[in-house]
């Protein structure tokens, strides 16, 4: 599989993570729990992913492409869990 992730938006202030999978528009959401958001495309397959109180760690286990969001984490310095 290649890497899904176009671009990863950063907002310390806001400890707040947004990773972009698809350059198409929005649809729908889901909120997985308080702290993690998936967007979707019209083709109900995922376009970005907002990650909020990123600071606390982020847990990758239940979002697409999870390994590759957990190498974005990493690389960000933010903990998994």
């Amino acid at each position: 599989m290649t890497n899904p992730i176009l671009r990863v938006e950063s907002d310390p202030q806001a400890d707040a993570v947004y990773i972009h999978l698809r350059d198409v528009p929005v649809s729908f959401t889901r909120e997985l729990d308080d702290r993690c958001y998936v967007d979707y495309g019209a083709d109900d397959q995922p376009v970005g992913i907002d990650l909020l109180s990123v600071s606390h760690g982020v847990e990758v286990s239940r979002l697409p492409y999870s390994s590759d969001i957990a190498r974005v984490v990493e690389c960000l310095g933010l903990k998994i869990w």
